[in-house]
């Protein structure tokens, strides 16, 4: 493993889009939503077993195994996807790295999945940041890859705690316009859930579920207590109102997180990508990001990048309502001000 780099941002960005054509790159090993599935379970105090690694690493991620019991599967779910997997989500719960990550890599995630545990689990006591670091070689010696690039949505918040456990790793802050981009996390199931946790934490007046008593519980309205059962009726998540200007504070939010994280990295450590720029000269703007990775910009990847961009998703929340649309504007409007002043991107901090 030559580099490592993370591409954070808010999600609902093209980053999708971006970890596929990352993994279409010979050098590039594209964890895609790496971090998503593991979480801080997979960064605890301490020093690991590679026994105790490995739990954190298939032990099925708790939300997401929530929505999928629930029947409210996200369209990022890949192991879903394809009939007579192993792992059923009504009986063994499928396992954290099986959902999103090895899909990405393999056509037979669950091969991968047991090969790598009888890896893992012979793995000395060492840090978290050890094990990922070693994971993240073995599966570049495995797959044939040199250089590592992490893809999570909805990850700016994870940004610090990588930058301590990775001091060395590099950093893509990519974002796109905030109303298109507030407009589709309002359609998501994904962010749809993270409002009304969002909604459930501000009103109880905790900053996460685990300090959530029985009496926050009991003063919550049945529709947001019911969110926090084993099952939840579907419903309750996509047809609940949530004001558009939600979905654009949260944008806001999650690009200033993501602009100041940048700022405070050393030179050469940091760059950005506008989602807009890379969907108006892709050649260009993945020339730049593969130039940062440490990867060569081949002619051949270049020309088949640009068949997984859609131009035709720019604008989407002009075709709102003016009332409509001016929610989100307003929503929005800190983070876009905050873009403004720092100028176009992609460029190294």
């Amino acid at each position: 493993m030559r580099t490592l780099t993370f591409v954070i941002g808010t999600g609902r960005s093209g980053s999708t889009a971006l970890s596929r054509i990352l993994a279409m790159h010979p050098d590039v090993l594209s964890l895609n939503e790496y971090m998503a599935s593991v979480g801080a379970t997979a960064f605890p105090e301490g020093r690991l077993t590679g026994e105790e690694f490995w739990r954190a690493l298939a032990t099925p991620t708790p939300y997401f195994a929530q929505m999928l019991r629930s029947g409210l599967p996200m369209p990022e779910f890949l192991y879903t996807r394809e009939p007579g997997r192993r792992y059923d989500v009504s009986t063994t719960g499928i396992p954290g790295l099986s959902l999103m990550v090895l899909p990405h890599l393999t056509d037979d995630p669950d091969g991968l999945l047991d090969a790598l545990e009888g890896t893992v689990v012979r793995w000395p006591e060492r840090s978290p940041a050890g094990h990922h670091r070693a994971l993240f070689g073995h599966l570049c010696t495995r797959l044939g890859r040199t250089h590592v690039v992490e893809r999570s949505g909805y990850s700016t918040g994870w940004a610090p705690l990588l930058r301590e456990a990775f001091p060395e790793a590099r950093f893509v802050h990519l974002f796109r316009d905030g109303p298109d981009c507030a407009l589709s996390m309002s359609r998501h199931p994904g962010y749809r859930v993270i409002c009304l946790t969002r909604e459930i934490l501000r009103r109880c007046e905790v900053t996460r579920l685990d300090e959530l008593t029985d009496a926050h519980v009991r003063a919550l309205p049945p529709a947001l207590t019911a969110l926090l059962g084993e099952r939840f009726d579907p419903a309750l998540v996509t047809h609940h109102p949530i004001p558009l200007r939600t979905f654009g504070a949260l944008w806001s939010q999650l690009v200033i997180e993501g602009t100041e994280f940048l700022a405070r990295l050393p030179v050469g450590q940091g760059a950005t990508l506008a989602y807009e720029d890379l969907l108006d000269d892709p050649s260009a703007e993945l020339t730049r990001m593969a130039e940062f990775i440490g990867v060569a910009p081949r002619r051949e990847w270049l020309r088949s990048a640009g068949a997984l961009l859609h131009p035709g998703r720019r604008g989407s929340a002009n075709s709102l309502p003016a009332s409509e649309r001016a929610e989100l504007v307003a929503g929005c409007a800190p983070g876009t001000s905050l873009l403004s002043m720092a100028g176009p991107g992609p460029r190294s901090s």
